[in-house]
């Protein structure tokens, strides 16, 4: 039986390496359109590969999925979070867990999971071949034809195979998708998934470096299925293109479909202080005057905030940082607290990570079966990783998406073993 995974990334390797330890006899070749292996790989975490997320309760692990959540849950009772802890360091590769509990390599280097999955390949026997794009599946009764345009000068122009385990990845237009489009498969328009805000003409880009942590951010006027507004709390980053972060990258993720429709023109609104409202910190202020009444405001920031941005803030709100609490205006007081609680900026436009780019979008999740990742469409062919209509917040998720995709596809649906 020969198997051909298309596709050398993580979702197309750990589908590879699952087939071979479900299917030992199997004849199992990963073909990579591209020069480079496990590319995203490399590139995660700033090189430190943030392979998995320390969430081990298979439905709070789902909730991470703006898109394929309801699917995952179901899918993570066959190879979660804790499977994959237990797959990587069964075979060498020690992780750890952050404060936030992203986990890593505990060597803070990509290479090592490469390394351990091309180790991985070479001892089960999975033939790599680079340079070859698919731009054709064609299924004669039972078996498949792959039509290629390869680049390599001995690259054969057609491949056939019994089974195939698509895990291409995502692509930035909707053609990408036109050789799966044309097996039956319906195709969600992709849109970008992960993104910063881009903010022209804001002046607090003048204080880009500095983070605030934790706000609370959101997209004015717009709501979700589960809520009445767009939101995300965590850190947020200043930048010199408009505003970045864990808070920033969540919004996006969760809004992507709603952003995208609106070209990305939209108002932020930020609460500095977290999860506290105008009252609650117009008390504390009230609360705290007898002891920091007769301290400049530009020398006593009583919040959590750097001094860069509390005198941003200051400056913003025509405050002298010399005028002391008591003799704050009540006027001047009033727009601070607004400021603090319920700042406005203007979005005009995205940036987008480059090699770490994810989109929402691609094949639809009605078409597959998520027990076993096969085709409802085209019996013979699996699908795994961002192929599919899949994304997630940052943080590992997407990641671990690839593996328990990649390892239930390749069971092939036959195998009792997990």
């Amino acid at each position: 039986m020969k198997i051909v995974v298309i596709g050398g990334g993580a979702a197309g390797f750990f589908a590879a390496l699952s087939c071979k330890m479900h299917h030992p006899d199997y004849d199992v070749c990963i073909l990579e359109q591209s020069d480079k292996l496990l590319a995203k790989v490399k590139v995660s975490g700033g090189g430190r590969c943030n392979l998995t997320h320390a969430c081990f309760e298979n439905s709070q692990l789902a909730k991470f999925y703006p898109r394929g959540g309801k699917q995952l849950k179901k899918a993570f009772s066959q190879f979660n979070t804790k499977d994959t802890v237990q797959w990587f360091e069964s075979r060498g590769v020690k992780l750890k867990t952050e404060e936030d509990n992203r986990m890593f390599p505990v060597a803070d280097n990509s290479q090592t999971i490469i390394d351990c999955l091309m180790r991985e390949a070479d001892k089960l026997g999975v033939v790599i071949q680079k340079m070859i794009a698919i731009t054709e599946i064609r299924k004669i009764e039972n078996d498949f034809i792959l039509l290629t345009n390869g680049k390599a000068p001995s690259t054969a122009r057609r491949v056939t195979a019994d089974k195939i385990i698509i895990a291409s990845g995502g692509s930035p237009k909707i053609e990408g998708f036109n050789w799966l489009k044309q097996l039956g498969h319906t195709i969600v328009p992709p849109v970008p998934s992960l993104f910063t805000f881009n903010m022209p003409n804001e002046s607090i880009k003048k204080l880009m470096g500095v983070v605030a942590n934790p706000v609370s951010i959101k997209i004015k006027g717009v709501g979700t299925q589960n809520s009445a507004s767009l939101r995300s709390e965590g850190a947020l980053l200043i930048t010199h293109w408009g505003m970045s972060g864990p808070a920033v990258l969540k919004l996006s993720s969760w809004g992507a479909r709603k952003l995208n429709a609106m070209n990305y023109k939209f108002d932020v609104l930020i609460n500095w202080l977290g999860d506290k409202n105008e009252q609650q910190v117009r008390d504390w202020i009230n609360a705290e005057l007898k002891n920091i009444g007769k301290r400049q405001v530009g020398n006593k920031n009583p919040f959590l905030l750097t001094n860069r941005l509390w005198l941003y803030f200051l400056e913003k709100n025509e405050i002298n940082a010399e005028t002391t609490w008591n003799h704050l205006k009540k006027k001047n007081l009033n727009k601070l607290l607004n400021t603090l609680v319920n700042d406005c900026y203007k979005a005009e436009g995205k940036t987008t990570f480059k090699e770490e780019f994810v989109t929402c979008g691609g094949v639809s999740l009605e078409d597959v079966s998520f027990e076993t990742m096969e085709s409802k469409v085209c019996h013979g062919i699996y699908f795994a990783g961002e192929v599919l209509d899949i994304d997630a917040v940052t943080g590992g998720f997407n990641f671990q998406a690839a593996w328990t995709t990649g390892f239930i596809a390749g069971k092939l649906g036959r195998s009792p073993l997990k």
